[in-house]
């Protein structure tokens, strides 16, 4: 048992259901999907906050319970004082709103201790400096859950919700999981411009919007950079992921990000 790093309080790794973890929403009857077809039965709730405990204690992919649990219990040494969420990602922000934000799967060391979506990272002190910059978050960081931050009129998820190992998850964990994203676009009818950080989450946000209801288009829209498509009352637009490797090398600057922002912001007015 590790001292929470905003609360204090004690857990242990992975986070037991229920046990008080700051926005924990599952509790320890949440019911558990142990496969696909679990995925598929469980999905199906007109329940938000239900959807969201359902994913959060998912155990539909062997490979990724095995990855998401060790990592949980081996610790980054940066981070050995602290327990680790080690468990799926639910989605996270304003239950109404009119952004959404699709990734790709938590970070190892990031989500997946932290308990939030791109929360605990460098891709994650990137993108909520530009969510804050331009008004879809309250603080300029994310550190942990628990610390405060909300975000204004936005909500984000995760394609994949558990860390797969080398940030790859296979097409079969993707498909998966595909049944939890597509439930959650249904009960988000408010929602009106996605922004698909990087490729993968481009080609799920598509599928997955799809599958909610969206006509499907005649050809599938390529990822790019500000590439922006309408699917039904919604237009998903492509912004490069902002992982290391594309902030510090330039490919995805400061005014590039909150370029992506700012089209959705007016969009959504």
């Amino acid at each position: 048992m590790l001292p929470h790093p905003v609360t204090g309080e004690e857990f242990g790794s992975p986070v037991a259901p229920g046990t008080g973890w700051p926005d924990d929403p599952a509790g320890p009857r949440t019911a558990v999907a142990r496969d696909a077809d679990d995925v598929r039965r469980l999905a199906r709730t007109d329940d938000l906050a239900e959807l969201d405990a359902r994913v959060s204690v998912c155990a539909a992919c062997p490979r990724l319970v095995q990855w998401r649990e060790d990592v949980a219990v081996a610790k980054r040494a940066s981070f050995a004082d602290q327990p680790y969420w080690g468990r799926p990602i639910p989605g996270w922000g304003d239950p109404d709103p009119s952004l959404l934000i699709v990734g790709l799967a938590p970070a190892a060391n990031g989500g997946n201790r932290t308990g939030r979506i791109f929360t605990g990272d460098p891709s994650a002190d990137w993108l909520f400096a530009s969510l804050h910059r331009t008004g879809w978050a309250s603080q300029p960081t994310s550190e942990h859950a628990g610390d405060g931050q909300r975000l204004l009129g936005a909500r984000m998820i995760a394609t994949v919700r558990c860390a797969p190992p080398e940030n790859k998850p296979t097409a079969l964990e993707r498909d998966t999981c595909a049944p939890w994203i597509a439930a959650e676009l249904t009960l988000l009818p408010s929602v009106r411009a996605v922004v698909a950080l990087g490729s993968f989450g481009w080609d799920g946000a598509v599928r997955s919007l799809v599958a909610a209801g969206a006509p499907a288009p005649e050809r599938r829209p390529r990822f790019g950079h500000g590439a922006e498509v309408a699917l039904g009352p919604v237009t998903l637009l492509g912004c490069y992921h902002p992982s290391p490797h594309n902030t510090y090398t330039g490919r995805l600057t400061r005014e590039m990000t909150d370029e992506v922002f700012e089209r959705a912001r007016a969009l959504t007015q």
